[in-house]
């Protein structure tokens, strides 16, 4: 047991729980703080059930991002390694029914496609094409010539996910969430249903689908025996973070709660945004009868004693919660600041002067974050970094895949792999010149028509401006449905005949062909075109050409973030924006009480990302993009309401800049100029 003894004792108590019956584990939730090891235990109790006897291919771990699914493997095989010795790798390589719940959602619906009356070729579309197709089924409805203004399409695709993923109907997801829509239920209605039904016709997925589809089949008797008893346990990570529907297929899943573990913390709850509910979490031990088991992780290994008892004081107002109070071994005499500037110049000022002091004193900049409630707020200070020559990042911009030459490359292969799938068919025939929208239709059309790819293609008459690419183009197409070139020589054959029309597309070409040439390394990672066109949909990489100017890999550059997308990640020093109401809160986020709520955990969140020093920026006033009617304007405001005046003795105020010495005050003074004289005295009077 050595490979324990360095968790602590609520983190070992997870760890070892129910693993001397491992036939009957009761539901186990594990309420982990900020920087409590959450990984870390989670990592030790999937090892010790397989180290207890637990078969891994019998295990199945759900977590929100591949990456953390690449961690928590590394890690697990690390600990097997201690118990097992050489064994450990084969057990670890078991442990194959790891990832997100979207990726596992596909997996699933591709093994019981024949029961659930899918095609296992389906393709799934991203956001970007679910829209195009939401787009496409509202204009063939005439939607987009109605007399007032219809809902456009990305807002109808919001509309539609946020209805499935709560599990909430329309009507009320209209009225709570979409009130400027209201009126549109019965035309969205209408819509929504011919959206489905084009879906299946085409044979593609969007994301819904993947926890929709798995939802229903856990509603069929038969198949949600057969799935349960596949899996002995099943571990959630980060399950403040779920929605209605994704809770409702893990209920079904083990509706006993044997063998269920979920970890979470209802305090870092905050992407309702997404459908996700803090409900879950907090309605979770209910749900069983007998509860589940509660452990909760209170000691953090990440911040120094007074940031979390600042950050403990902000929770502690919360109201409704699991009961902890975070507590760390670290001491330290710095409280964190609260920094009193008057706008946003001042604000960017303090945070460029501290952070040049600390790389002075030996902080690397990646070692420093700058965290803000909406990307809009750091403008005045990127500027004021960029005047600085400070380099920065800022997260999240781009996705790999939102970039147009990566979108038209993938679209090749997705229509390559089902010639039914509109979107991108639609998308692939217009890179060709002379074919736009209409002709782009009927040659789909054909395609459809005949039955085959080979047939519509081949009897299609192309324009006169796309004869001379007309067969490269065939032939290119039908190797590539047939597959006959093989995987990953195929996204090489479509990068080839993409290049031409790339150059003529792009002006920064070369830049982008290093994209093609790292999409062609992410390829050769996968064993086919369905995995590959599959997981990269559904967990993208960071774009590379579509940055401005990111810093090379080795060089070292400040971190500039939203609070949502810093969730999860640890700096020493943090400064955080804008601590004010109208801020944080958001002025669009105190509608209700569960809206309050969900803000105050941003804060806490916020201040639980910082190790060693922690900056609240409080401007006097700040600079706001308002409404067009409105045009940019300055809104004063006063520090959030979440840190009233009795919790500002866990913080030390600061003002800045500093108030002038006397003897500066006085050299500053000089003798005053009569310009009203001297402007008379320009015609001649006194």
């Amino acid at each position: 047991m050595d490979y324990l003894v360095e968790l602590n004792a609520e983190q070992r108590r997870a760890v070892e729980h129910g693993c001397a019956d491992l036939n009957d584990a009761a539901p186990l939730l594990i309420i982990a703080g900020a920087g409590s090891g959450k990984t870390n235990t989670l990592a030790h109790r999937v090892a010790h059930l397989v180290v207890s006897g637990a078969d891994p291919r019998r295990i199945m771990l759900l977590t929100f991002s591949r990456r953390a699914v690449v961690e928590m493997q590394r890690r697990v095989e690390r600990i097997m390694t201690k118990a097992l010795g050489p064994n450990a790798g084969a057990m670890a390589d078991a442990l194959a029914w790891s990832g997100t719940f979207h990726a596992m959602g596909a997996r699933l619906l591709r093994e019981y496609a024949p029961d659930i009356g899918l095609e296992p070729a389906f393709t799934i579309h991203d956001r970007q094409d679910s829209a195009d197709l939401m787009n496409l089924v509202r204009h063939d409805l005439d939607f987009s010539k109605m007399e007032k203004r219809f809902p456009m399409k990305d807002t109808c695709l919001a509309i539609y996910s946020r209805a499935v993923n709560a599990e909430t109907p329309l009507g009320e997801v209209l009225g709570g969430v979409f009130p400027w829509c209201a009126e549109w239920e019965i035309e969205l209605q209408r819509l929504f249903g011919a959206y489905v039904e084009a879906k299946q016709n085409q044979n593609v997925l969007d994301y819904d689908d993947l926890l929709l589809y798995w939802a229903q089949m856990m509603l069929v008797p038969a198949l949600a025996d057969d799935l349960s008893d596949r899996f002995d346990h099943v571990l959630i990570d980060e399950y403040q973070d779920t929605n209605r529907l994704q809770a409702s297929i893990l209920l079904n899943f083990k509706p006993t709660g044997r063998g269920l573990t979920v970890v979470g913390d209802d305090a870092q709850s905050i992407y309702s945004f997404r459908a996700a509910t803090v409900r879950n979490i907090l309605d979770f031990p209910g749900h069983f009868t007998p509860k589940a088991e509660l452990i909760t992780l209170e000691q953090n290994y990440r911040s120094t004693q007074p940031i979390l008892a600042a950050a403990n004081a902000v929770i502690d107002l919360a109201s409704e919660r699991f009961t902890k109070n975070l507590w760390s071994g670290r001491a330290s005499s710095d409280l964190p600041a609260l920094v009193n500037v008057a706008d946003d110049n001042a604000q960017a000022g303090y945070i460029v002067e501290n952070i040049l002091a600390n790389r002075e004193a030996g902080q690397r900049l990646k070692s420093q974050a700058v965290l803000f409630r909406t990307s809009s707020h750091s403008a005045t200070l990127e500027v004021e970094l960029t005047r600085r020559n400070i380099p920065f990042v800022k997260f999240g911009g781009l996705k790999f895949l939102e970039a147009a030459h990566i979108k038209d490359v993938l679209a090749v292969l997705r229509w390559a792999h089902n010639l039914r799938d509109r979107v991108a068919g639609f998308r692939v025939a217009q890179l060709l010149p002379g074919i736009g929208p209409g002709t782009a239709a009927k040659l789909l059309d054909g395609i459809t028509e005949s039955g085959s790819a080979a047939a519509g293609l081949h009897g299609f008459r192309p324009p006169a401006a796309a004869a001379a690419h007309w067969q490269d183009f065939v032939e290119t197409m039908s190797t590539l449905h047939l597959g006959a070139a093989g995987w990953p020589s195929e996204l090489d054959l479509a990068c080839r005949w993409y290049l031409p029309f790339m150059e003529q597309r792009f002006e920064d070409a070369l830049q982008r062909q290093t994209d093609l040439t790292q999409l062609a390394q992410i390829a050769a990672s996968y064993p086919t075109r369905e995995r590959f066109l599959t997981e990269l949909t559904l967990d993208p990489p960071d774009a590379t050409s579509d940055q401005a100017g990111p810093p090379l890999l080795d060089e070292d550059y400040l971190i500039l973030s939203t609070i949502h997308s810093a969730k999860g990640q640890e700096w020493s020093s943090v400064f955080v924006l804008n601590v004010v109401d109208g801020c944080i809160p958001s002025d669009l986020g105190v509608g209700s009480t569960p809206e309050i709520e969900e803000e105050r955990r941003l804060l806490y969140v916020a201040m639980t990302r910082a190790k060693d020093q922690l900056h609240l920026m409080v401007p006097q006033r700040f600079f706001t993009h308002g409404q067009r009617s409105l045009g940019d304007r300055h809104v004063y405001a006063q520090r959030t309401r979440f840190i009233p005046n009795a919790m500002t003795t866990h913080f030390q105020s600061r003002y800045w800049p500093r108030a002038q010495s006397a003897s500066a005050a006085a050299r500053s003074i000089r003798a005053p100029i009569d310009m009203k004289a001297r402007m008379r005295g320009m015609w001649g009077s006194s």
